[in-house]
Order: C-alpha cells, then structure tokens, then sequence
C-alpha cells in the first residue's frame, strides 16, 4: 500500500514547484526580473554564508556557465558584485547589492502574500504534518544520494 501511495507523490511535488514558481514569476513581472533572476536573489538574501559562483550553480540547479552569463547580465542592471574569494582567488563570490536588497523585501511581501492565498484553503495542522513529512522525505532522499 506505501509503494502505491508513494507513486503520485513524486509528480505531484514536481507538479507544484513548478506551479509555485509560475504563480510567482506572475506575480513577480511588474520588477522586471525573469524566474531564475529572482530566484537567485532570495536565495543569496537567505544564505548565511557568501557563496561562490560554483556552489551558486549547484544551489539554483544551473550548469556553471550558464550562471556565469546570468551573472554578469545581474551585474551589468546592478543587482549583485563579483569578489574574489578571501580563501581561494580563483574563485568569485557572489554578493547582493543594496538595490537588490530592496528588491527582495518586494519579493518577500509578494511571495508572503501568495503563500497566505495558496495555503487559506488547506488546514494549519494539515500543512505542519507535510511539512514534517516532505522534511523527512528530504533527508531520506539525501541520505541516498
């Protein structure tokens, strides 16, 4: 019975982070950024530590240099900065800049809302339970890999 049930849920979790990221990308037009614009800005916003450019392609899910063009187009309209790496200068770090700082607090207000419309028709309880469940799925999955 697990397997059975376990067989939808793969597509079913593909088929929302596409849809999540269409609804947003929607919504996220009038800043003028494309999907993977905006979404490396949130998560270099989010990140603890500075990335480099390499570990920046493997977060976003990017060849490298595919990411190097969508960097340098980032950097040109002024949204983040290249620095060398303080531990190893053949690599750059990549940092946000305070325009793109501001434009991320736009992005939050806008995701913040979008998520408060998807998840009126589901019960508090009953998003804490996946949560927990994708979360465990998570590490198992990493765990495997």
């Amino acid at each position: 019975m697990q397997t059975q049930a376990g067989e939808n849920l793969g597509p079913l979790i593909t088929d929302l982070s596409r849809t999540w990221r269409t609804g947003l990308d929607q919504r996220l037009k009038p800043l003028g950024l494309s999907q993977v614009q905006w979404r490396v800005l949130l998560l270099l916003a989010r990140l603890r530590e500075t990335p480099v450019q390499r570990e920046l392609a493997e977060l976003i899910g990017i060849e490298g240099p595919t990411l190097v063009h969508l960097l340098d187009r980032m950097a040109r309209h002024g949204w983040i900065v290249r620095r060398p790496s303080a531990t190893d200068r053949r690599c750059k770090t990549v940092h946000l800049t305070p325009k793109a700082r501001r434009v991320v607090q736009k992005i939050r207000r806008v995701t913040l809302a979008f998520r408060k419309e998807l998840f009126a028709a589901v019960p508090q309880r009953e998003l804490l339970r996946c949560t927990r469940t994708l979360r465990a799925l998570l590490e198992r999955a990493e765990q495997l890999y």
